[in-house]
């Protein structure tokens, strides 16, 4: 994509308000102020071709719902070669129910239709999500029966993947969420971003950095 047009993006998504008051750019960023260096890259899932950027949530954070706008603004954006892994943070009890939800839903085939509507229950309309009976009735809205719904909560391939997810999480040493990691390496907290508006404009910025380093 022409710098230009990338400009131009970037300067649309600061008007809708999910830009920095001064716009980021790789050249602008300070480590230590604007974002974190993981003391060891982790491994990335996705083709060496490929940028990835990892969103580390939970569905019941209120601030991960918040920042759900204008993170799916920057998604839209984003040019082929970057890649978006979604990470269910697991710090224990509903955090872990909640990881195993995202990764049924994912078993289930009905995970990018379901994901936003998950945070919506949540925080919207008071629903838990923390029993296998409400999250069954849930999903059934989606075109999978309760009984597969339970089936897939209960998977082994569903376990396996929240316990990948923790060692994946200790990995990158979060201690909270929302977070977003640039190529296994640079890390973006609301606090290091100034505000979670200003998330995705930094990690753009990260990209950016990303790609100037490949291409040196």
């Amino acid at each position: 994509m022409p710098q230009s047009f990338r400009f131009i993006q970037t300067a649309v998504m600061a008007l809708a308000g999910i830009g920095l008051s001064t716009l980021a750019s790789a050249a602008t960023l300070v480590e230590g102020q604007h974002y974190e260096v993981l003391p060891e890259r982790v491994e990335t899932r996705v083709a060496d071709d490929q940028i990835e950027v990892t969103e580390a949530f939970w569905y019941g954070c209120p601030h991960c719902y918040n920042l759900q706008g204008s993170v799916k603004a920057w998604y839209e954006t984003l040019d082929d070669d970057v890649s978006i892994v979604h990470l269910p943070a697991t710090m224990g009890g509903d955090w872990n129910t909640h990881a195993a939800v995202f990764y049924a839903a994912e078993e289930l085939g009905i995970r990018e239709e379901a994901h936003a509507d998950i945070f919506d229950a949540i925080h919207q309309n008071g629903l838990k999500m923390t029993d296998p009976d409400s999250i069954a009735t849930f999903f059934s809205d989606y075109g999978v029966s309760e009984d597969e719904a339970r089936q897939a909560l209960d998977a082994f391939a569903v376990k396996s993947q929240v316990n990948q997810a923790h060692a994946r999480m200790r990995a990158m040493r979060l201690m909270g969420v929302p977070a977003l990691i640039v190529d296994g390496r640079f890390l973006v907290t609301p606090s290091s971003a100034g505000s979670l508006d200003n998330m995705p404009q930094i990690a753009d910025a990260l990209v950016e950095k990303v790609r100037q380093e490949r291409d040196e």
